[in-house]
């Protein structure tokens, strides 16, 4: 069932049904980081027939020629080749490089090419767009797909990674329709659900429930590594520790950029959680309150399944 505000994915088409469902949707498309997020981009649109060349964009070109040897890109190109021919551009970078790559865009980008991002923040993507873009801002789209992993890498590429997932897009609302139409025909023959908000409604919401998980799990592991008996409690940790500590496994340079990009929204989150583990930690301090300890572990247990009964539909 689709939520409010959300378009409904095709359903697993093969790359002959995609075919069959018309044009390639990206004519040519460059993406600008091949790893995990960009070169499943471009592998859930070529298993769908819905990209036909792709040009592949980076710093490390170790990475670019894997990209390639596995069939996620085509060509490797600099930044502005990849301008001049592609129709869509999409930015898998962290949020830190963004500024100097769109100042390297902002001179060749072709007038009618639309240019979206994979962030995880949105506010100051929008923002960088309009001082660095100029007039041709409204060529940017910023976006930001809910799906990741710990992996990294372009062998980390999964053309189902989007597959029912939602993606966020912030358009301006000098946005032309048409490139709207555009990016959102794209991600759903990725398989993705497409949402539209408010770069600021966004960023709120993803400190919640991203950042500050992240922020939490990358703290509870650096305590447990610094304490002196570290390996006997590695050694003894089961799925509830490699569950909750799983996420903190991701790039360093990603999450650092993403926390700084939305420090504000993740301190008021910060200040939230604090005063919640403060009064879950009252009832243990000085006379335990068995009686308020349940109802905070139970009220907390029956949000967390009913949302994953609601994430499961």
């Amino acid at each position: 069932m689709s939520e409010p505000g959300e378009s409904v994915p095709p359903q697993g088409r093969s790359q002959t049904e995609g075919a069959a469902w018309g044009q390639p949707s990206v004519p040519t498309l460059a993406v600008v980081g091949t790893g995990l997020i960009g070169g499943s981009f471009a592998a859930a649109l070529r298993r769908v027939g819905q990209v036909g060349r792709v040009l592949g964009v980076g710093r490390t070109p170790a990475s670019l020629q894997r990209a390639r040897d596995l069939g996620l890109i085509d060509e490797i190109a600099d930044l502005s080749y990849a301008a001049a021919e592609a129709d869509l551009i999409f930015l898998a970078t962290p949020v830190g490089a963004m500024a100097p790559i769109l100042r390297d865009l902002a001179p060749v980008l072709r007038p009618d090419a639309l240019v979206t991002d994979a962030g995880s923040t949105k506010a100051d993507v929008a923002r960088l767009a309009q001082d660095i873009l100029g007039d041709r801002y409204t060529q940017f789209i910023p976006g930001h797909p809910i799906a990741g992993s710990e992996m990294t890498g372009p062998e980390a590429a999964d053309p189902m990674l989007y597959h029912g997932r939602k993606v966020v897009l912030t358009p301006f609302d000098e946005t032309p329709g048409v490139l709207q139409h555009r990016l959102i025909r794209a991600w759903e023959a990725c398989g993705a659900r497409v949402a539209l908000m408010t770069p600021e409604a966004h960023d709120r919401a993803l400190a919640a429930v991203s950042h500050v998980p992240h922020f939490l799990a990358a703290a509870y592991m650096a305590g447990i590594v610094r304490s002196d008996d570290a390996d006997t409690r590695l050694n003894l940790a089961g799925t509830g520790f490699r569950d909750f500590t799983r996420i903190a496994a991701g790039s360093a340079e990603v999450w650092r950029d993403i926390f700084l990009s939305n420090r504000t929204a993740v301190l008021r989150e910060l200040d939230d959680f604090e005063q919640a583990l403060r009064l879950l930690r009252t009832s243990l301090e000085g006379e335990p309150d068995a009686a308020a300890l349940e109802a905070q572990l139970e009220q907390a247990a029956l949000a967390r399944r009913f949302w994953g009964g609601r994430s499961q539909m």
